[in-house]
């Protein structure tokens, strides 16, 4: 196979560019004549200018590896940080984004608090055929052995990802990367394909693949909405990950991406590669409960992280691939924070959130698939992607790394359906948070955190603001009636221990030791 430049490292990070200090020529160019490519460049600091100020975006070297915790429920840092999985799927991020395109998606994106990007080096939509914005195709005649790599920078496919890796590890973010979409190593499910994976150079793509991104902020997919449907699927998959091991040492997390609804434990639980689980609970109803998947792996042995990496995107057709479903009936901000509250107090180690056009990224001249009907860039900023950030903000701003999920001292409220309300609380007794989707009352055992004095307070996910309700006992039963009900009105209840002197839900970051 040809190795690429082994010299090169195009994913490092170098010392990263000042804010205040900007390029001069950008400083200046509106008092220059404005060629094309200094138009481009003006549009970028315009972007730049704008994310400046806002608080996700860090100026930082790129990340270091992720580790399985010590008690296999979380994903940490090296210096055993709990790490949050927020992801967005952006599968045709690499074959479809110019590097301009990719800039804007990655900053927008790191602005609103994402950790992880989830994109594919083989795309779906024709991905070996259809040239990406560049112009360049990722394999010589379609064969996995033989990667197009060109001597030189910046021309050739493979130039692209080592780009969009770089800048997202400049800007603080990890790159969930697929290999290849699951139409190029099974044929059962349709797709574009063609298929030209097989056991001997899936092991050698994943091998040369791995070793190229050894050092880049990766984590890797394997799958590509494919379940394992016979022993040749399964042989190509684990010959990939062990590809995948040898090239990068073993030092960046695999797991898998299952088709919907599905698991990756139902076919890899037990295999040493995977690192931890990842479901998809797709897109086939509304209150559909995408806990029961995350509720699953947490029982299993031995115990992995698990997350769901796929579940309803925001604007996707309700139901989409079932007979007589509309296309103008879709999931919205609403069902995307249903589906990442359950998931998360049913014990998921993070969430993964999606949209409809941002996927493919899709614009008008685009075929439309699934019926998308908004520019992407503009998608970008619809209410699901921004209240993903206020998800990551309440969890960070309590030691999450201790919460266990845990509906026993809930003893009555909704148990069913999509007011179904869920808790979870922190191993040390610390603070506990119950979840109620339509904001239906419900009622607490106190004492389920143990102090002698309880702060109760109601966090609102729809504008991540939190409001005390009181502080006082904390023994006998309570009844929490939420501020509104009814759909859409969905509210948090979090009990502390009044004397950890927590900060107010969602507003600040403590330290997590």
């Amino acid at each position: 196979m040809n190795a690429g430049r082994s010299h090169h490292r195009p994913w490092t990070t170098g010392r990263p560019r000042s804010r205040r200090h900007p390029d001069f020529r950008l400083a200046f160019g509106p008092f220059l004549t404005v060629t094309p490519s200094m138009k481009s460049r003006l549009i970028r600091l315009a972007v730049s200018l704008w994310i400046a100020g806002l608080p996700w975006l860090p100026s930082i070297a790129a990340p270091s590896p992720l580790r399985v915790a010590e008690n296999r429920r979380w994903l940490v840092t090296q210096d055993d940080q709990p790490f949050f999985w927020l992801g967005d799927t952006a599968w045709e991020l690499i074959h479809r984004l110019n590097r301009e395109e990719a800039e804007y998606y990655l900053r927008n994106r790191a602005a609103k608090g994402f950790t992880v990007i989830q994109t594919v080096a083989l795309a779906e939509l024709d991905g070996l055929n259809t040239p990406n914005a560049l112009g360049h195709r990722p394999l010589l005649d379609n064969d996995p052995a033989r990667p197009d790599v060109k001597d030189g920078a910046d021309n050739d496919y493979w130039d692209h990802v080592d780009f969009i890796l770089r800048r997202a590890g400049e800007l603080g973010l990890r790159i969930g990367l697929l290999p290849t979409w699951g139409d190029k190593w099974q044929a059962t499910r349709g797709g574009t394909g063609p298929v030209v994976f097989h056991e001997a150079n899936a092991r050698g793509f994943g091998e040369w693949l791995g070793r190229r991104y050894r050092e880049a902020p990766v984590i890797w997919i394997l799958g590509g909405d494919r379940n394992i449907e016979s022993d040749q699927d399964r042989r190509i998959i684990e010959a990939m990950a062990i590809g995948l091991r040898v090239g990068d040492g073993g030092r960046n997390l695999i797991t898998y991406h299952p088709r919907g609804p599905g698991r990756s434990s139902d076919y890899f639980h037990h295999a040493d590669w995977l690192d931890f689980n990842l479901h998809q609970s797709s897109h086939g109803a509304r209150d559909h409960d995408n806990g029961l998947f995350t509720a699953h792996d947490y029982a299993l042995t031995p115990p992995k992280p698990t997350l769901d990496g796929e579940p309803r995107y925001e604007q996707i057709p309700v139901a989409f691939y079932m007979q007589g479903s509309s296309s103008a009936l879709r999931f919205d901000d609403t069902d995307t924070r249903q589906a990442a509250y359950w998931s998360m107090l049913a014990g998921a180690c993070g969430h993964t959130y999606g949209h409809n056009s941002v996927w493919q990224m899709w614009a008008p001249g685009r075929n439309p698939v699934i019926s998308a009907n908004t520019h992407w860039r503009e998608a970008l900023d619809h209410p699901g992607a921004l209240q993903m950030g206020h998800v990551r903000r309440l969890f960070e701003s309590r030691p999450f790394g201790q919460l266990l999920p845990d509906d026993g001292f809930i003893v009555d409220g909704p148990r069913t359906g999509g007011a179904k309300v869920r808790g979870a609380r922190a191993a040390d007794r610390s603070f506990a948070f119950v979840y109620s989707p339509r904001g239906e009352p419900f009622s607490v055992q106190l004492g389920v955190v143990e102090s002698r004095q309880v702060q109760s307070s109601w966090f609102d996910p729809r504008y991540g603001t939190a409001h005390p309700i009181y502080r006082g006992g904390n023994e006998g039963l309570q009844t929490f009636t939420p501020p509104s009900s009814g759909p859409g009105r969905d509210w948090l209840l979090v009990l502390d221990d009044s004397t950890k002197q927590f900060p107010p839900p969602g507003t600040s970051i403590p330290s997590r030791k």
